[in-house]
């Protein structure tokens, strides 16, 4: 009896042996497997988070194929976390109604709503058409400033933390800087009062000559007030000294531009137009880019503006961002 017993304890324990061996190999095996995969998460994710501009679907909205109310929803879908607004595109929607105050409020709620639906992050409203605030009569400055201040109004509303501006106005340098500064530290003060930054973007003529943007960021001298580097705005003058829609014939350096207004950035803009067989963009070296970005310590959103013709507006999103996303990689 006593050696049945013992026995059946010898083969009970080595049955136990046997099960905790093999545990322990399917441990092994798990933490071989498992230690890989995290690493590739970490490999893959970028130092950024992406965000989509509005403008990359301006031709969809403006035909009304997209509501441009249902901006969130299609940026959801495409795996976007933010998203940036152009006022431009709901200047339909703020003409539905007399009232121009109750037009934009019965606007910001249903973006509100719907950013909150998609679990969007509301970043910025690119503010276009509401006069130029750098002109050299300080009346016609002063009254930009004040069409401006609704947006700022806006941008709180939907908790975004930034409106972007231009600086259009005088094309004469020695004056630019001086009117430039005026108006932009007025918006800038009223902003502050809102917990809003005032972002000016490289946007053509003379905001888009970085050395002197840079030197309007250091008279206005706000902590709310920075810029927006684009990646490839940097057009210095126009054919026919055109504002826009004519073919660039002097273009600041584009790496040199966004190196110089990274100091004060508090967003980026990713340009695209036309890709390559390899899905690089054909004018602008995404891993130099980023690798200038990423230097200068930038850990925010880069938001996707395809501006292109050869691919339709979805696609050339797309492309942009998986461009973002392996050069990013190429980086790490």
């Amino acid at each position: 009896m006593h050696k049945t017993i013992i026995n059946g304890l010898i083969l009970l324990m080595i049955l136990g042996s046997c099960k905790q061996k093999t545990k322990e190999i399917i441990e092994v095996e798990n933490t071989d497997k498992e230690p890989v995969t995290e690493v590739s998460k970490t490999i893959a994710k970028p130092f950024f988070k992406l965000s989509l501009a509005q403008w990359s679907l301006h031709k969809a909205m403006q035909s009304g194929e997209i509501d441009p109310k249902d901006f969130a929803q299609k940026a959801s879908e495409l795996g976007f976390e933010g998203v940036e607004y152009v006022s431009q595109l709901y200047a339909e929607d703020l003409k539905k109604d007399a009232d121009p105050k109750k037009a934009m409020q019965q606007l910001l709620e249903v973006l509100l709503a719907k950013s909150k639906q998609y679990k969007m992050q509301n970043l910025i409203i690119m503010v276009d058409g509401e006069g130029d605030l750098a002109v050299l009569d300080e009346n016609e400055r002063n009254e930009a400033v004040e069409k401006h201040k609704k947006w700022v109004d806006a941008a709180k509303f939907l908790g975004c933390h930034s409106i972007r501006v231009n600086l259009f106005g005088t094309n004469d340098p020695n004056k630019w800087v001086d009117v430039a500064t005026d108006g932009l530290s007025k918006l800038s003060d009223y902003a502050a009062s809102k917990d809003v930054n005032v972002i000016v973007e490289n946007h053509g003529y003379l905001s888009s000559n970085a050395s002197l943007l840079i030197e309007v960021m250091k008279k206005v001298n706000k902590p709310n007030c920075g810029t927006l580097p684009d990646f490839g705005n940097f057009c210095l003058k126009r054919k026919d000294g055109v504002r826009w829609g004519a073919s660039c014939i002097e273009e600041y350096p584009k790496y040199k531009g966004v190196a110089e207004m990274m100091p004060y950035a508090k967003a980026v803009s990713a340009k695209s137009h036309d890709f390559d067989a390899q899905g690089n963009e054909t004018k602008i070296d995404y891993k130099k880019m980023l690798d200038i970005v990423k230097k200068a310590g930038y850990k925010g959103f880069i938001g996707v503006e395809y501006e292109g013709e050869q691919l339709e507006e979805i696609k050339g999103i797309i492309a942009t961002r998986d461009l973002l996303i392996n050069a990013a990689k190429q980086l790490n």
